[in-house]
């Protein structure tokens, strides 16, 4: 298949990856953005998106003259092909997914598009905006695709270049074979379908894995109950091919760019079709409760009063990006568990190993520390929230000495007991019973 012109709006996670990956597929992208200090550093291939295989992708392929990088949208999209629109799509007013961006940008290229380019809705959107970016676009000789992503943040590129399935949505074939093939040389299943039909696939398979970790972490609490193992439990059931072992880690809820927004845009759907779906619902409410669950067992051993104030209770958190691997902080669930600590009065302390050089300003919540050692000095306890795996290997002896107590909260079951114990620190994980027993 030869090279095709390809533009991509947007260099966020989605819009940046997808552009690479295009340019070391061989075709020839521009990449627009409108922010003139991100398309210089690009330029120079200073990625600040914290993605393994990313700088070296934009690198090869600014190298190989396959990749540019321009604040101008118009000129981008003028000699394109296939014009990719990689934007973002918040939550809005009520939870619906916000098509500001989008919708501005379908105006913006309009009048510019060639004739015969296919337009591909590379966002997350809800079913229906394949047929409303038509309409803004109104040009009966351009065909708009949509062509959902399935990237996890930290495994982009790969995710990107050996994907699992391919889906396209397009009602002219023609234009979903224009598409199609830009990924020939990638060997993977094809999803050949209607525009609302794989709209719908981005929405339902992230409301899938938000249940599933819903379901796991509700496991978790009866497990303790119980006195079982969630990890034996969780080993047991996912070997089932029926069920698979994926998403089925507890942890102190779930979050990231994704899975928020968009089972909160599908739930907007079903209300507005008419269509009860309790399961959706109740996967969103099991998320809240769990982390509020997990700040009562906070509070039950460090607060004060019959209350279970925090009050001047200083806690040590480790990690505050959404997961391991990234610098994302977005509807990170790490933070959702601090805000509920900060608003029980706990003075918080926060080590994440990708926050060191880039330091956000979350004055209001948490003091960042440059140290995991020193994020502990006072503190009454240390919390686990984001699976960093060097924290396994911290100096938990020097961590002990500076606390005041000696209560590990590891919400992401990462840590050996051993260490701990050692250190004559009490290992608290999900789901697991005996590393509540107190040790040292």
């Amino acid at each position: 298949m030869p090279a095709r012109h390809v533009a991509v709006i947007g260099t966020g996670y989605v819009g940046l990856t997808t552009g690479a990956c295009l340019a070391a597929l061989g075709h020839s992208v521009v990449c627009a953005d409108a922010d003139p200090h991100k398309v210089e550093r690009l330029r120079e291939a200073r990625v600040d998106i914290l993605e393994p295989g990313l700088p070296e992708t934009v690198r090869d392929a600014l190298e190989a003259g396959l990749l540019e990088f321009t604040g101008d949208t118009a000129a981008a999209v003028a000699e394109a092909d296939v014009v990719f629109l990689c934007l973002p799509t918040p939550m809005g007013a009520g939870g619906a997914a916000d098509l500001a961006a989008v919708e501005a940008v379908a105006g913006q290229i309009r009048e510019v598009l060639r004739p015969g380019c296919v337009v591909v809705n590379k966002s997350t959107v809800p079913v229906g905006t394949c047929e409303r970016v038509g309409a803004l676009l109104g040009r009966a000789d351009v065909t708009v695709v949509s062509n959902p992503e399935f990237l996890r943040e930290g495994r982009a590129v790969h995710d990107f270049l050996h994907p699992d399935r391919i889906v396209i949505g397009a009602a002219d074939r023609d234009a979903a074979r224009q598409v199609a093939d830009l990924y020939s040389a990638l060997d993977a299943p094809l999803v050949l379908t209607d525009p609302a039909s794989a709209e719908l696939t981005k929405y339902a398979a992230n409301f899938f894995l938000a249940m599933k970790l819903s379901f796991a972490n509700n496991l978790a609490t009866l497990c303790e109950r119980l006195g079982a193992d969630i990890a034996d439990v969780t080993e047991g059931i996912g070997r089932d091919p029926r069920i698979g072992s994926a998403f089925l880690r507890p942890g102190p809820g779930w979050g990231g760019s994704c899975l928020p927004k968009d089972t909160h845009a599908l739930l907007t759907v079903c209300d507005q079709s008419g269509v009860d779906f309790p399961l959706l619902r109740a996967t969103i409410e099991t998320n809240v409760t769990h982390q509020r669950q997990l700040v009562e067992r906070v509070a039950a051993v460090c607060g004060r009063g019959e209350g279970g104030s925090l009050d001047g209770v200083r806690l040590a958190l480790y990690g505050l990006t959404f997961k391991a691997g990234t610098s994302d902080l977005r509807d990170s669930p790490a933070l959702a568990v601090a805000r509920l600590l900060r608003e029980r009065g706990a003075e918080l302390t926060a080590y994440d190993p990708a926050l060191r050089e880039e330091r956000p300003d979350l004055s209001d919540l948490v003091e960042l520390a440059d140290d995991p050692v020193r994020a502990a000095e006072g503190a009454a306890a240390c919390v686990v929230l984001t699976e960093w795996p060097e924290l396994r290997d911290l100096d938990w002896a020097a961590i002990a000495a500076r606390m005041t107590g000696h209560e590990v909260y590891d919400f992401r079951n990462l840590l050996d007991a051993d260490p701990l114990a050692r250190a004559g620190l009490t290992l608290q994980g999900i789901g697991r019973a005996s590393t509540a027993a107190r040790v040292g």
